[in-house]
């Protein structure tokens, strides 16, 4: 267990000086605003505002930007560090709807230079800040609503254009899906790497009054499988007020080593006369969120739907040059699936992995696969849940298949249907890429090796970068260029060599390395059921 400043939001890029935000983020707390898209229905713009297409509320950033720039500017007279841009629905799905996706860009940078040019106006008492909002879309990749691919390139666009607008955050928020807030992740991590100056990126993901994200993911493997992709900023909002999110906010602040972010809305929805109510008052969102920022060490704080200037006054008006907090952290490694988080430290036992969707290892899984029977290998994995396994290692690789193609089949599949984490098997480099774009939670990699040597044409080179992407987890083998090693110095020094090769050029933590030694007894027993061996 270790104590850290509440949010310990990471270090400025190698090589970038720290931006004013993620200076201030790091000493107090910063209060964003509040909601977009119900001020700007109490606006009641014309259609002819909306171009003939009602609702698309980022076409107001080129038809009028006067009305955004007065909403961003009643947030900034109410006190809020930072505003959202109107970008929330500049995506793939939203506007393919409308057909114009080729707009992203342009309308994700002008809802960006809008917000700028208003926070310059407000930047004569302090320094104010714009966060460029990136929502989820209506796409659900998991659900096989398009690809992770698709969304990742269109979420490059979105963060290019509010980059060059002058950005000084991206926020990856109301995510239903964690493939989804992968990919717009991963997406935005590849712009801002290419900028020279310090950008931050935050991940929110939205928690139903269930208990769990749309498509039922814990807090607990959203955090892991998101905090590894370089997030600076992880949070909660939208979907319920504050009251519902205590507890997965408890578990952030107990196990997130990175800052923390909380934007409710005022209020679980009532539906009224004039459709959704939000009931909390500007007072009782203000009371809540100060709570929380004491009693959990939260970062930045806001309102989502239903907040208005008033309530972000209140809340200013609560945190005020509040500081951050130090809070405790004592978190596992491990690795998650898309509902839950498994340590790879088990309290009374050891880690289990099932083997038996291994094409190499189980003949019961090699037949299911050369059939083609996909339910048949979901049935397979099922059964080692049953049996008390921790992950499933999932292999495909046999002579004559097309593995990229197998994996995608039977990991989509599995990604809804096993509620474990996956262990991805395989020296395939492709093979490994199609399964991690099928799968939201965190995977582990089996293997990484050094069988044709480190340099950059190896199998290891082109792992590790899909590794990086995805967050995942790494199994290391004892192999090396002369091969399998057969004593105990040899494997420790394959191993040591190993670890100190994730720790150093791939900036893998050491509680994410698994390592292997392939060791095998004399004598193993056998499982038989009434018609096959395994």
């Amino acid at each position: 267990m270790s104590e850290v400043k509440s949010g310990h939001v990471p270090s400025a890029p190698h090589g970038k000086s720290a931006s004013s935000l993620r200076t201030a983020l790091s000493q107090r707390v910063v209060v964003a605003d509040g909601a977009m898209g119900t001020m700007i229905q109490a606006r009641n713009p014309s259609m002819e505002d909306f171009q003939q297409l009602e609702g698309c509320n980022e076409i107001l950033n080129v038809t009028r930007p006067d009305l955004i720039a007065d909403i961003h500017r009643q947030y900034f007279q109410a006190g809020s560090d930072a505003v959202e841009t109107n970008t929330f629905g500049a995506n793939f799905a939203n506007l393919a709807e409308y057909g114009i996706e080729s707009r992203i860009y342009e309308l994700a940078r002008a809802g960006a230079e809008i917000a700028k040019n208003v926070a310059s106006e407000f930047s004569y008492d302090k320094e104010r800040w714009v966060i460029g909002s990136i929502g989820p879309g209506t796409k659900l990749p998991t659900l096989g609503h398009t690809t992770y691919e698709i969304l990742k390139n269109a979420y490059r666009e979105a963060s290019r254009g509010l980059i060059d607008g002058g950005a000084d955050a991206l926020l990856i928020e109301t995510t239903q899906d964690l493939l989804q807030a992968k990919a717009a992740v991963n997406a935005a991590r590849i712009e801002i790497d290419n900028q020279a100056r310090d950008i931050l990126l935050i991940a929110q993901v939205t928690v139903e009054t269930t208990g769990t994200m749309l498509l039922g993911s814990e807090i607990g493997a959203a955090l892991n499988a998101l905090a590894p992709l370089r997030v600076d900023l992880i949070g909660l909002n939208c979907a319920t007020g504050p009251a519902e999110m205590s507890e997965h906010l408890r578990a952030l602040s107990k196990n997130s080593s990175i800052g923390i972010s909380c934007m409710p809305n005022a209020g679980l929805p009532i539906l009224g006369k004039n459709g959704a109510e939000y009931p909390l008052g500007p007072q009782e969102l203000a009371a809540a969120l100060m709570q929380y920022t004491k009693e959990y060490g939260l970062n930045l704080i806001g309102g989502c739907c239903g907040s208005t200037p008033e309530h972000i006054a209140a809340i200013v008006s609560e945190v005020k040059n509040l500081e951050t907090s130090s809070r405790k952290i004592s978190a596992d490694a491990g690795a998650s699936s898309l509902y839950q988080f498994v340590p790879f430290r088990q309290d009374k036992t050891y880690l289990a992995i099932g083997e038996r969707t291994n094409a190499n290892g189980s003949k019961a899984f090699r037949d299911a696969l050369l059939a083609e029977d996909w339910e048949r290998c979901v049935d397979i994995a099922k059964d080692q849940i049953r049996d008390g396994a921790h992950m499933l290692d999932l292999s495909v690789d046999y002579v004559g298949r097309d593995g990229a193609r197998d994996i995608s089949e039977i990991a989509s599949r599995f990604a809804t249907a096993v509620t474990l984490p996956i262990v991805l098997d395989s020296t395939e480099p492709g093979v490994i890429k199609a399964g991690l774009e099928k799968l939201g939670g965190r995977c582990v990699i089996n293997s990484v090796n050094y069988e044709d040597g480190d340099g950059p044409d190896s199998r290891f080179h082109r792992i590790m970068p899909l590794v990086k992407e995805h967050g995942a987890a790494v199994i290391g083998l004892t192999i090396d260029e002369e091969g399998q090693a057969r004593t105990t110095e040899w494997k420790v020094r394959i191993a040591k060599r190993l670890i100190a090769d994730l720790n150093n050029v791939w900036d893998i933590p050491t509680c994410d390395i698994i390592i292997d030694c392939l060791t095998f007894s004399d004598c193993y027993w056998t499982r038989r059921d009434s018609t096959r061996w395994y």
